[in-house]
């Protein structure tokens, strides 16, 4: 066995306690705010908030589809959304007042569904709630109700009513929002404007918003993913015969 220089070996357990130092330091240094909160992300979080608004408006526009749940206030009533949309149809639930139906859109053809307790809520008095109890009911494009809540099944309608922060911009910091996904926040007026919550991951997708005003806040997910419309069997359909309730 041939026996190693005692300078060789001071030498070595010299160059080896240096590199742990090195180490050390570069671990104290990740510990005290070294770490890059965008280090991996897409990027827009180091953006100015005008241009991170602009890119999530040009990611949610591109999208062939989204699924948005939540709430919205308008007009001083709310509304509770389940809503799936893409640039042909669109499908969900609305709830208002206690009162649940459903929303069906293929093409420009619109449809609701609801049960007996929201038909006696439309004031039927001519014994026809039984017949329209579950059934879809083909809205007339004339009447006010198809404005109304066909606006509930349009994505390029509903995004643009939704996606905008009234007053000066600012950016709120990193967050993260319910499944984990890393995100960049951005307020309207200090959040009295509203603030959205854009994804760090993949497309700039919005993942959150709060309006402004107390007017709702809402839920972004499944951004690209396509789901199908069609529209309800024949048996399935009824004639409302007269003008649909809008409240």
């Amino acid at each position: 066995m041939t026996a190693i220089p005692p300078g060789r070996t001071r030498r070595t357990a010299l160059a080896t306690a240096t590199c742990a130092l090195a180490v050390a330091g570069a671990m104290v240094l990740s510990g005290c705010g070294g770490d890059d909160p965008d280090a991996g992300t897409n990027g827009v979080g180091k953006l100015p908030p005008d241009k991170i608004q602009a890119k999530t408006r040009a990611a949610a526009d591109g999208a062939a589809a989204v699924r948005l749940s939540g709430t919205v206030v308008t007009s001083g009533r709310t509304y509770r959304l389940d809503m799936q949309l893409k640039a042909d149809g669109g499908t969900g639930s609305v709830t208002s007042q206690g009162a649940t139906f459903k929303l069906l859109r293929v093409g420009e053809k619109l449809y609701l569904k609801a049960d007996a307790d929201f038909w006696n809520h439309a004031d039927r008095s001519d014994g026809a709630t039984g017949k329209l109890d579950g059934k879809y009911v083909k809205v007339p494009q004339g009447d006010p109700a198809y404005k109304k809540f066909s606006g509930f099944t349009d994505k390029d309608v509903l995004l643009d009513g939704l996606l905008t922060l009234h007053g000066a911009l600012a950016t709120d910091g990193h967050h993260a929002d319910q499944s984990g996904t890393p995100t960049i926040r951005i307020t309207g007026d200090e959040g009295s404007g509203g603030t959205l919550d854009v994804s760090l991951q993949g497309r700039p997708y919005p993942l959150r918003l709060v309006r402004g005003g107390d007017a709702g806040t809402l839920r972004f997910s499944d951004w690209g993913k396509d789901f199908t419309v069609k529209e309800p069997a024949g048996s399935d359909t009824v004639d409302y015969g007269r003008q649909l309730p809008t409240s």
